[in-house]
């Protein structure tokens, strides 16, 4: 009985394991954290619009910045290369940095997602070719170990050669052979006429 609970045991760890391995749960981790970021995001953006301080020196100055660039971008498109670019007011200008201000969280983490994936991947990638170079290493080991076994046999095999090839030619001693007929002859020879 005690055999039978320790091979149910070790059928439910390895059923364990394999069901955490086999589902890609960094992967859904990450996807998770980048949905969780868009509310986020929005989040900060609603505060930075009711906040004074944020609304002035963290989402003003950007949307002044990113306006002044697209107007000036469009302008010199256009053909219009002297002319001056009004300031949006506070409010818009507000609004447009806190849109960036969205977008920027989003894109940060985003980024970081691809980041920890890629150097998730490249552990994986560095792990598979050590324990790769580990079996090659350590298959170029046996085959050295059978090559020298196999020269030891080899010399062995020769010396037993040379050492058959150098002892002396066995000595045949010739019997003679009796004639069956002869042997016959005589043994019918009646033992007193002798």
């Amino acid at each position: 009985m005690p055999t039978t609970v320790k091979l149910q045991r070790r059928r439910r760890s390895v059923s364990v394991k394999m069901a955490v391995g086999a589902f890609p749960i960094a992967k859904l981790l990450y996807l998770g954290v980048r949905q969780l970021s868009k509310p986020v995001a929005n989040r900060l953006k609603a505060g930075a619009l009711r906040s004074e301080f944020f609304k002035t020196y963290v989402c003003l100055p950007p949307g002044q910045i990113y306006h002044w660039v697209e107007m000036r971008t469009k302008m010199r498109i256009m053909g219009f290369r002297g002319s001056t670019i009004k300031p949006l007011n506070e409010e818009a200008a507000a609004e447009l940095g806190a849109e960036l201000l969205g977008e920027a969280i989003i894109f940060i983490v985003g980024g970081g997602c691809m980041i920890l994936e890629y150097s998730r991947q490249a552990a994986n990638s560095k792990r598979k070719e050590e324990e790769l170079s580990h079996t090659i290493g350590s298959l170029q080991t046996q085959i050295g170990e059978l090559t020298l076994n196999t020269e030891t046999l080899d010399a062995r095999l020769r010396e037993v050669n040379r050492l058959l090839l150098s002892l002396p030619p066995p000595v045949t001693t010739q019997v003679p052979v009796s004639d069956p007929a002869i042997t016959l002859a005589s043994s019918s020879v009646d033992p007193s006429q002798k």
